[in-house]
């Protein structure tokens, strides 16, 4: 294997360990609830989602899942809620 690719791989798994280093901008996810399916997304620094939850609080079950997931990847704008770890 090339010395070049040999870094790139290093360097990757290297960012993968360190997600702060990853902003996303824009994005739709889809999640695939007990009852239905729901389009969740992020636009201009703020998540919004189908779900009819959503439409009258601003937040919802899929929102706060992404900000759970994603963390430290959306903008500080995106993050509406802080969450407890239950141990």
């Amino acid at each position: 294997m090339q010395s070049s690719l040999v870094s790139k791989i290093e360097k990757a798994n290297r960012y993968a360990q360190e997600p702060e280093r990853v902003t996303f901008q824009d994005f739709h996810v889809t999640f695939r609830g007990d009852n239905d399916s729901h389009t969740t997304w992020l636009k201009d620094g703020r998540l919004y989602c189908t779900c009819n939850f959503f439409q009258g609080w601003g937040r919802c079950a899929h929102t706060m899942a992404l900000e759970k997931i994603l963390n430290k990847m959306l903008p500080d704008e995106a993050l509406t809620t802080q969450f407890e770890t239950a141990q």
